[in-house]
């Protein structure tokens, strides 16, 4: 039988257990972050500048995917929680410099349980779990390599 709806059935997309797949590790990270004074976006930002220590807003942004506008407020919040620091850039002032404070990089050894426990939750196969990612990252580099052209 030929079923010319079944492109646009729920069950037919690829986009739904995506999105539905997405909001459940949010919320599964949300009693997590909790703990730590985040939320998800935030984490995330740290998480950036655990690694990096100091970055400019364009990196963070194209790091993580996310506009300008999204992340200052980010910035905002974590200021004002005494997390980072934001500073103009000195050698080009329409730049803007964030770094870790102290108890920014304090934050980092409280965060180190999150990771495993959000892994432990999602019971997936570490070999699952690393196929998931290398399809992901894929997608998402396509989607980059396509905006650049």
């Amino acid at each position: 039988m030929n079923d010319k709806y079944a492109a646009i059935r729920l069950k037919n997309q690829l986009c739904f257990p995506l999105y539905a797949v997405s909001n459940m590790i949010t919320r599964k990270y949300k009693p997590l972050l909790d703990r730590l004074n985040l939320t998800y976006t935030q984490y995330i930002v740290m998480m950036v500048l655990w690694e990096e220590k100091q970055v400019n807003e364009k990196f963070l942004c194209d790091a993580l995917c996310l506009k300008s506008n999204t992340v200052t407020p980010l910035l905002q919040k974590l200021q004002e929680k005494g997390y980072i620091i934001k500073r103009k850039d000195k050698g080009d002032e329409r730049y803007l410099v964030i770094s870790l404070t102290e108890a920014g990089e304090k934050l980092m050894d409280q965060a180190l349980s999150v990771p495993q426990t959000l892994a432990q939750e999602l019971l997936l196969t570490k070999e699952d779990a690393a196929t998931l990612y290398r399809i992901l990252y894929r997608m998402l580099d396509a989607d980059e390599r396509k905006q650049i052209e």
